[in-house]
């Protein structure tokens, strides 16, 4: 019998000085069993980077066909595919295909994928990487409540969350492309 997934009530304050975004939203988010909470806050980062009205979450990892965000025009076609992790060469380059812009939010040890997966898509040019800081992720991740809270910050480049525990500064590095 399979697991079933778990369900987090969001509720981002979102100030993105770079962009002009100042909203306030609610949603709710689910959580695939064999994903880690640490992948769950950096899709709710990559959230909040790319934020924009049509932006939704994808089936992710239970649909390999689906991102784990995407922006879509009013007659469906893909404008933004957001990828979350570590995907190989290949998986970037398909997806990339598949979209006007693609962005991937990369977290964890990416020395190796790096010269592995990365370096031999670099020439596509609608690719975009930022790589989260590991140990300030994993510090965010730990323990999320049910009901999650932020403030998410984001001023010249810089990414701050704000939750119940205090406030952390993200660390972002732009492996290829750029925010935009």
């Amino acid at each position: 019998m399979a697991l079933p997934s778990t369900t987090y009530k969001i509720e981002l304050n979102l100030t993105d000085m770079d962009r002009s975004v100042y909203e306030n939203l609610r949603f709710t988010v689910a959580r695939h069993p064999s994903e880690t909470e640490e992948r769950l806050a950096a899709r709710l980062i990559a959230y909040a980077l790319f934020y924009h009205e049509q932006l939704a979450f994808g089936r992710g990892l239970s649909d390999v066909d689906e991102p784990a965000l995407w922006e879509k025009s009013l007659d469906d076609r893909v404008l933004h595919w957001i990828e979350v992790g570590q995907p190989d060469s290949e998986r970037i380059t398909w997806c990339s295909r598949r979209t006007e812009k693609f962005s991937l939010v990369a977290y964890g040890n990416l020395r190796v994928w790096q010269g592995k997966c990365l370096d031999p898509v670099r020439s596509l040019k609608n690719i975009n990487v930022v790589a989260l800081g590991q140990e300030a992720l994993a510090d965010l991740a730990l323990d999320l409540p049910r009901s999650l809270t932020w403030s998410v910050m984001i001023s010249d480049g810089e990414l701050f969350v704000t939750d119940e525990r205090g406030q952390h500064e993200i660390p972002l590095e732009w492996l290829a492309g750029e925010r935009g």
